[in-house]
Formats: structure tokens, sequence, C-alpha cells
């Protein structure tokens, strides 16, 4: 019995990390505004340089709820966990992208252009255009992405572990914030770097003070969510703990502190 529900908490918070994953990857596309979406002026920040508004991609709508899940599974089923998760999702996640792409190559049938040939306001529209516009993104921000994707994981991991060493099975805030802080905080400016400076075409590469810049406006909004979702920490653990039993739920998190 103990064994089932540890499988099936496993099985459950894996597939609401990789749902969420490959989601916010596809979403990822869009560019939107915070500050308009929620009713204010341009926030106009200066840095070195540069005058930056919150525009962010829409993945970063769901990455909480990766980050979130992220700790859950540190806890209860330590590094090897969230590595094995964390692979896992690279390949899925690698799987799109080449799915989409060959997805792309096909020629569109002559009903579907036509049927979908003019926009609202009934202007020429290449509906297959977009799609592939859309869908498919440059290999320098796949790559990055990805890249940083495992940097930040790896680093959660160990960064959650050192403090759990620190506050024993106290202090869940802070392992589960202060770990999500750090790790963003790098996979803020690796995907940045390798996708807008290290593999970018000469002719639309970035400054590396751009690149700074918008690393800088991504982790401040990435920090202010860990910290606004920290309450949420306690509630998934609390669900956890009552669907495990007490002492399932401290074994796993015995085991997990052990790297077992």
């Amino acid at each position: 019995m103990e064994n089932k529900k540890k499988q099936s908490l496993f099985l459950i918070l894996a597939g609401i990390f990789l749902t969420n994953a490959i989601l916010a990857e596809m979403i990822g596309v869009k560019i939107f505004s915070a500050e308009s979406t929620f009713g204010f002026n341009p926030a106009n920040i200066n840095i070195l340089g540069y005058t930056l508004d919150f525009n962010l991609t829409a993945g970063v709508v769901i990455w909480p709820v990766v980050f979130l899940t992220t700790d859950i599974i540190n806890e209860y089923f330590g590094k090897k966990g969230v590595k094995k998760i964390s692979f896992l999702a690279v390949g899925c996640i690698a799987y799109a992208f080449f799915m989409i792409f060959m997805v792309t190559k096909l020629d569109p049938a002559a009903f579907w252009l036509d049927v979908n040939s003019t926009d609202d306001k009934g202007n020429f529209f290449d509906v297959n255009f977009a799609f592939n516009k859309i869908y498919t993104q440059g290999l320098g921000i796949i790559i990055g992405s990805l890249t940083a994707f495992l940097i930040g994981q790896f680093l959660d991991v160990y960064v959650f572990q050192r403090l759990r060493k620190i506050t024993g099975e106290k202090k869940i805030w802070l392992r589960a914030t202060g770990s999500t802080l750090v790790s963003q905080l790098i996979d803020s400016f690796v995907v940045l770097v390798i996708a807008f400076y290290i593999l970018a075409p000469t002719d639309s590469r970035w400054a590396f003070s751009q690149v700074i810049s918008v690393g800088i406006i991504n982790y401040i909004y990435k920090f202010t969510v860990a910290i606004v979702l920290t309450p949420i920490i306690y509630l998934g653990h609390s669900l956890i703990d009552r669907y495990l039993g007490e002492e399932l739920a401290d074994k796993l998190k015995k085991d997990a502190s052990l790297g077992q």
C-alpha cells in the first residue's frame, strides 16, 4: 500500500511537471506586456543604458508551477527524483520540437489554405506561414532554453539539499524559495546568453549589456513570483502529507535528504 502511494504521488507530480514544462516551451513564443495586461503604464526601467518594460514570454505564466513541482519532488524524492524527471522533460521537449519541425515541412491542403485565407477584417491571411512562424523557433533559442532548464534544475537540487541540511525539516519556505531564487538567477541569463549572444546570427546578435539588462528584468519577475507563491508550497506539503500519512511522509523525506 505504501509503495503504491509513493508511485502514485511521483506519477502525479511527474505529470504536472512534464505538462507544464512542455507547454511553457510551446507558448513561450508569445511576448506579452505584464503592465498593460494589469492596466498599468510601462515601467520604463533604465538598466545599463536600455529602457526596459516587463515584456515577458507567455511561458513565464506557468513556469512557477514547474518551480513548485521541482521543490516538492525534491522534498519527497530527493535529487534522484528531480534528475530523473528533468532528463525526461528535456527528452520530451526535444521530441516535441522535432515533431513540430517535421510537421511544418508537410504541404498544406488547398482547402485548408482557402478556408483560412482571410482574417476577421477580410484581409488576406497566409495560415500556413502563420502556423510555421508561431510553432518554429530558432535553434539557438531551443538549445539555450534546454541548457538553461537543465542547469537551473540541477542547481535547484543542490541548493535545496544544502539548505535542507542546515534547516532540517523546518523552514520549508527557506529551502524551497531560496533554491528557486538561486537557480532562476542563473537560468534567467543562461538562456539569453546562448540564444541571443553566442548562437545568434551576427546581424541580430544582442549587445552583451542588453542581454544583462533583459536578464535582470526577467529575474525581477521570477523573484517576485517565487516570494508570492510561498504559501502554496505549504499547501502542497499539507495535502501530500495527508495523502501519504505521517509515517510514510516522514520516511520519504528522510530518504530524500539522505539521497536514497
